[in-house]
């Protein structure tokens, strides 16, 4: 399939009326509907800007590939689009963006849609082509450039597979080869880009280079054995896992995949020069490639975090609310010897004993891969077990108090030792001689880890952390009304502050890790409901703003009100993501607002919900039922009358 044949004259538009990002996809987005290419609007651009939060397709020099591929597209497609003034895209250089590129690929799309999208990325990349597109007057002048500049690239390709045959350079020297990965998330059009700029960057050099993908088709131009040996170094320029041990012992250098498009020369640079440093292998099937030096520490230590808690989730929410039944059954249905009961109990508190060793496991397992895995789990259970090295009365006093000896704190800590001991056995037995490499995973890291985090959990973790959690404990549990609306008003408040994001998962963790350290705790309970009332009231915000403030939303924008009131009945705050992408100057401060009025009131009225999830579905549980949902519709209604009288009407055509 050629270019041609995913580019339509009636998919173009030669001078774009947006002025700013979220209506630039708007506008691309409403000609794909038009054209038949997108049958789901409002799914689409949800699509569309997930994409765009996890990384910019603003890919620089003035190109923005905004893409997607699920069911509401019908088939593959490029819209062209172009902006004379330029528009503001949160570019990866800072520059405006010119030219659009918005990819569109069915979930059924077959390889060779898929393929004629991945050519057309990789052209791209060539500058000529790019100038005279800024140029081009008109849709067929477009496709016409593709045409030539396609005609061109399959010629130079096949001239670079008749060079490639011989090793040696025109000198009579033999010319370094480099291997190397690319891939994106979506593998459509980042992974193509970035092998096309690495192969012109190592041909500018004198150097052949050899770059499998892992796009939407798969792997393609697969590496062989051999050219791995024979390669001086390997790049990776990728944002998800690839096979890595098969490069053990080489020079290898890993970035995300937009370096490979924004910065081969400095890639390729590196291999030629010899500074890139010699990998060595751990024995996993893969490894996380994207560099963490580039995510800072604290990013560093946020993802690791939250591998552990999005595993840690499930136990909570499934143990918490069967727990939490129990207790009704228990007091309305037959009491504690009732066989509901014990059954319910009993099922929610097995849920509750996995909690902390998977938290700890899993965040272990982000740092070290999977040789940390199993002294994270074992130094969770030991956290949720073990008393430590000074027993006695101290230990059944946290036992009694705090219903574990180092808790949920304690199980912190041991994830992110246990995976640092491993990263650093890693690096110690390094140099290992390469006939005893299967020694590492089978032997050494098991029972070294083990023996480590046993002796730092039993002497130093666990006595530190029963002491800690203890004394957490005993505070919450005897904090006064005026000091606990002042904590239930900052998490709600936290929850508003990026709906989702790292102020919003942190209030949550906080609340339910206070709730699994006791789950019969009033305070425990309290904390829960303020982070879910807290949680609630975006999306109910956004969704009585576009019922009663009906000018200041378009069409669109109110049809996706209409589903934020179920979103914020299940306590969903992403539903909200949408508006305060587009408007978070307005959306954001008046969530804020509203939803510490709904944490202050919970608070003042101790409302308690014995469940870390759920919403307004678990408002049985409360212990004041009709004050719960009295403060989430407060706090919705002060968030959403604040946001209707300080948003600005809509033009009248929006409103239609």
């Amino acid at each position: 399939m050629k270019i041609k044949d995913i580019l339509a004259p009636e998919s173009m538009i030669m001078s774009l009326n947006a002025t700013n990002k979220e209506d630039a996809i708007k506008e691309m987005a409403d000609l794909e509907v038009e054209t038949g290419i997108v049958n789901d609007e409002d799914e689409f651009i949800k699509s569309i800007w997930a994409r765009e939060n996890e990384s910019t397709t603003g890919i620089g020099d003035g190109i923005a590939m905004p893409h997607a591929r699920n069911k509401s597209i019908n088939k593959a497609r490029v819209l062209f689009a172009k902006s004379a003034q330029g528009i503001d895209y949160n570019s990866l250089d800072g520059q405006p963006v010119n030219l659009f590129f918005m990819i569109t690929a069915p979930d059924g799309a077959d390889n060779t849609h898929l393929e004629a999208l991945a050519k057309l990325s990789g052209l791209l990349i060539n500058p000529d082509l790019v100038a005279a597109l800024k140029e081009a007057k008109n849709p067929e002048e477009v496709i016409n450039l593709f045409e030539e500049a396609e005609q061109k690239s399959d010629a130079d390709k096949k001239a670079e597979k008749e060079q490639a045959a011989s090793p040696v350079s025109s000198t009579g020297e033999e010319k370094p080869l480099i291997v190397g990965v690319t891939a994106c998330i979506n593998g459509i059009a980042h992974t193509y880009m970035a092998q096309e700029a690495i192969i012109k960057a190592g041909k500018a050099r004198g150097a052949d280079v050899r770059i499998e993908t892992n796009g939407s088709e798969g792997v393609k131009d697969k590496l062989t054995a051999d050219e791995i040996s024979r390669a001086k170094g390997v790049i990776i320029a990728s944002d998800k896992k690839v096979d890595m041990p098969r490069f053990d012992g080489k020079p290898l250098i890993s970035r995300p995949v937009v370096d490979g498009i924004n910065k081969p020369d400095e890639l390729v640079e590196t291999i030629l020069d010899s500074k890139a440093s010699v990998y060595h292998s751990d024995g996993q099937a893969s490894s996380e490639t994207s560099d963490d030096s580039k995510k800072g520490f604290w990013g560093s230590i946020y993802q690791n975090l939250m591998n552990g808690v999005s595993h840690m989730l499930p136990f909570v929410i499934g143990g918490g609310i069967l727990m939490a039944i129990s207790f009704i059954v228990e007091n309305f249905a037959g009491g504690p010897k009732s066989p509901a009961f014990i059954f319910l109990n009993n099922a929610g508190n097995m849920a509750f004993a996995f909690m902390v060793p998977i938290l700890s496991g899993y965040i272990a397992e982000s740092i070290g891969d999977l040789p940390a895995l199993m002294p994270g789990f074992v130094g969770g259970f030991m956290a949720t077990v073990y008393s430590g090295a000074y027993g006695g009365a101290y230990v059944a006093n946290v036992v009694t108090n705090a219903k574990s000896p180092a808790g949920f704190l304690g199980g912190l800590a041991s994830g992110f030792i246990a995976g640092y001991l491993v990263v650093g056995l890693k690096k110690l037995f390094a140099k290992l001689p390469k006939s005893l490499e299967g020694m590492k995973p089978m032997l050494i890291y098991p029972i070294l880890s083990l023996l480590l985090i046993a002796l730092i959990m039993y002497y130093i973790i666990n006595p530190i952390f029963s002491a800690v959690n203890f004394a957490i404990t005993n505070f919450l549990n005897q904090m006064g009304t005026g000091n606990l609306v002042v904590l239930t008003t900052i998490l709600a408040a936290m929850m508003s502050i990026d709906m989702g994001g790292p102020f919003n998962k942190a209030a949550y963790v906080f609340a339910s890790g206070a709730f699994a350290n006791d789950p019969h705790s009033t305070v425990a309970a309290v904390m829960m409901a303020a982070v879910m009332v807290g949680g609630m009231v975006p999306p109910f915000a956004t969704a009585i703003g576009t019922t009663f403030f009906k000018n200041k939303y378009t069409l669109d924008e109110r049809r996706a009100g209409l589903t934020n009131w179920i979103l914020g009945f299940s306590f969903i705050t992403e539903g909200a993501i949408p508006f305060a992408a587009a408007d978070a100057g307005h959306v954001i401060p008046s969530c804020i607002i509203g939803s510490a009025v709904g944490g202050a009131l919970v608070g003042l009225w101790r409302i308690g919900v014995p469940a870390p999830h759920g919403g307004l579905w678990v408002s049985p549980l409360a212990n004041h039922i009709v004050l719960y949902f009295v403060a989430t519709i407060i706090g919705s209604i002060v968030a959403g009358v604040i946001l209707g009288l300080w948003k600005k009407p809509v033009d009248k055509q929006e409103q239609k």
